[in-house]
């Protein structure tokens, strides 16, 4: 399994309700693609140009792979990426000790 975390900072406030709206309209493509096992976006209540991305892939192969996909091609790099800051987190569960 390979889990990424991708935290987003929106600077102006004006790019919040289109970087929101394409972040919903990657959600489905990704979970069609090969190896995505869960693919979520959360906006913050606190601070709403803050998000962040949950994803869960099958192996760091398939996450890879989605770099060529519709989301990232067509959405994501075109709609999003200007507009954004971000950070991108490679992570790992933490067990709790028993």
């Amino acid at each position: 399994m390979f889990d990424l975390i991708v935290i987003v900072r929106v600077p102006e406030p004006d790019d919040m309700a289109p970087v929101a709206d394409a972040l919903a309209r990657m959600r489905p493509l990704c979970l069609a693609e090969d190896g995505c096992v869960s693919w979520e976006a959360y906006q913050s209540q606190g601070d709403p140009g803050r998000f962040v991305l949950v994803e869960r892939w099958a192996s760091r192969t398939h996450w890879e792979a989605h770099d060529s996909g519709d989301a990232i091609q067509k959405i994501y790099l075109p709609e999003i990426m200007p507009r954004i800051e971000r950070e991108v987190h490679p992570s790992s569960p933490v067990s709790i000790a028993q």
